[in-house]
């Protein structure tokens, strides 16, 4: 067994091995000896890498030239064998392609999945984008869309949008012609088969065949559309990958954004567990797989072993840029911002109202309180109960109001949150971390009287309407929170849900007394 005091001062890569052989791990290093060292030194490894070493029996490596060479060789032992303590680089979502399939009369259609035969183009990040670029090229080009040919022909054969193969309009020779200038148009050639159209539309012209003529006219103008769409942001020469990552628990969130010629045209998101060096081991894997873009925009810096290996890959130099200010930095900030509302932001809006509200504990679980009522009449109460930041629509309740008579609100408030509670002290059950009405400071002593009442320890406060002024028992003016800041924002949403579950309620009960 080779140990770090005996692997050369070189670059290189090392292989860690477990006791059955299994190729546990592949990394590179500048000096193999100082960097495997480290795994054995170092007692402040994260999780993952005290596995790691817990299970090395052998270690293994190979010098290379350089570091560079190092990094292309690291890459292909992964690959080649899939270490499982290696990054698992798979994305988090998938995206949809447009898809022009493998039939005889191809038809044009929506793809998730690369399954079938055809040709792909994609992914498109942009739903709106995917649709406006299929229904251009559907129509412009006259492709079927449908899953099996009608025999009788379609709604779109009768309103000559489609070529209707189904009907014999079109032979598959002609058709096939259409679907390569299709495919011209989905890879981007859209100037080169417009100036091909305008070609056939002035011949069609001298030959008199002029309803050949107007419809690759209409061709024409569409994909013009199209293509100045397309050209609107392309104000950069250099397509540039922006990354950015979070870490919690342990786990590694990243995100990349593709930036061709000014326009984002990808999105990617991967989920790995936190290690040494984690973003150079995922840059390396992934661009191993991908040309790596003229300028690559990070949040921290990396070697220049790294910038060498990306420009190598590329054929020509890659840009590696580490913003503080300016407009990259938003960029970076955007991806940062991404990332925390897909996989944190409910725990996000959680913590800052903890904040505002002083609480000693994130409020997961959260109790709104609302009255509705027609001047006076069919008075009723709603509950809706927030958990973890999502609607818990199975805890929802509903209250005819049973000892108040004509219009006083805050006394149906004490009335709802008394009978609420009393029964979950019966039961025994696990009260909400917060209790919250929909009012001002009369609602809000009307609930804190009845949770006093009841012996019971439960923070409240109010949400008045208009300004959106938050409430807490014992200070006379609201909190200094602003109705647009996060905390603000749930506590609306979930008072927003209130009031529409008491309307419902309300509606429901004058709906059966208008029924005789």
């Amino acid at each position: 067994m080779n140990t770090p005091a005996s692997l050369p001062g070189a670059p290189g890569c090392y292989l860690f091995r477990g006791k059955d052989g299994e190729l546990l791990y592949v990394g590179k290093a500048k000096d193999l000896k100082k960097r495997v060292s480290s795994y054995f030194q170092k007692r402040d490894h994260d999780g993952k890498t005290r596995r790691l070493v817990s299970l090395i029996a052998d270690i293994d490596y190979i010098v290379t030239a350089n570091e560079v060479e190092a990094l292309i060789l690291e890459n292909s032992l992964i690959k080649t064998h899939q270490p499982r303590f290696n990054i698992d680089l798979k994305d988090a979502k998938q995206y949809a392609f447009i898809h022009l399939t493998g039939d005889e009369f191809p038809r044009i259609c929506i793809a998730r999945r690369m399954t079938e035969k055809g040709s792909y183009f994609g992914p498109f990040t942009s739903a709106a984008e995917r649709a406006h670029v299929l229904s251009v090229v559907k129509k412009t080009f006259r492709l079927r869309s449908c899953r099996k040919m009608p025999k009788r022909g379609c709604l779109r054969a009768s309103l000559g949008t489609c070529s209707a193969p189904c009907k014999g309009r079109i032979g598959p020779e002609d058709y096939g012609v259409l679907v390569r200038q299709a495919s011209l148009v989905l890879k981007g050639n859209t100037p080169e088969i417009i100036r091909t159209l305008k070609e056939e539309m002035e011949e069609r012209s001298r030959a008199h065949d002029y309803e050949r003529a107007l419809l690759l006219r209409d061709q024409v103008q569409a994909l013009t559309h199209l293509s100045e769409r397309q050209d609107i942001a392309r104000k950069k020469d250099t397509d540039e990958d922006i990354i950015n990552y979070l870490m919690h628990e342990g786990r590694v969130y990243l995100m990349l954004f593709n930036i061709h010629a000014g326009t984002l045209i990808n999105k990617k998101e991967f989920i790995f567990d936190e290690g040494e060096e984690f973003l150079e081991e995922f840059l390396v894997q992934y661009y191993s797989g991908y040309t790596p873009p003229g300028e690559l925009i990070l949040p921290v810096e990396v070697g220049p072993d790294l910038q060498e290996f990306l420009s190598v890959r590329r054929g020509k130099k890659v840009t590696v840029t580490v913003p503080r200010i300016g407009a990259k930095h938003r960029l970076l900030s955007l991806v940062r911002t991404n990332i925390e509302i897909a996989h944190f932001g409910d725990r996000i809006r959680l913590e800052e109202l903890m904040e505002k509200l002083g609480l000693d504990d994130l409020p997961r679980v959260i109790e709104c309180f609302d009255i509705s009522h027609l001047a006076g009449t069919e008075v009723v109460g709603s509950m809706v109960q927030f958990r973890d930041g999502r609607p818990d629509k199975r805890n929802y309740r509903r209250f005819r109001i049973k000892t108040i008579e004509g219009i006083d609100d805050p006394a149906a408030i004490g009335e709802v949150v008394t009978r609420r509670y009393r029964r979950l002290k019966q039961e025994g059950v696990e009260f909400p971390d917060l209790v919250m009405v929909d009012g001002g400071r009369t609602q809000l002593h009307a609930a804190v009287s009845s949770i006093k009442n009841l012996e019971l320890s439960i923070p409240v406060i109010a949400l008045a309407k208009r300004e959106e002024q938050i409430f807490v028992a014992g200070s006379a003016h609201p909190l200094p929170v602003a109705k647009h800041e996060k905390a603000s924002l749930y506590l609306q949403e979930i008072r927003d849900e209130a009031h529409r579950f008491a309307i419902t309620y309300h509606r429901l009960l004058r709906k059966k007394k208008a029924i005789p």
